[in-house]
């Protein structure tokens, strides 16, 4: 089986090393769909009720292997 991608904004905090890697389907989170690539860079429109104060993490998530391929905190300017 290989992986399936997708990009989700998550309430889980971005934890460090392997204890972060199956966090982020615990909590709330809005799927923004599949990856779409892996060189360069991607938009994903947002819903337009998505609360991005409550979902502060991204993550590259794998619903097939419930596992974070990477995350990364979200900061507001």
């Amino acid at each position: 089986m290989t992986p399936l991608l997708q990009v989700w904004l998550a309430a889980a905090p971005v934890t460090e090393g392997r204890d972060g890697w199956y966090v982020f389907d615990d909590d709330r989170h809005v799927d923004l769909g599949e990856l779409k690539g892996n060189i360069g860079s991607s938009n994903y429109p947002l819903p337009p009720d998505v609360d991005l104060a409550a979902l502060p993490s991204v993550t590259i998530w794998c619903d097939r292997f419930n596992v974070s391929f990477a995350a990364a905190a979200l900061k507001p300017e």
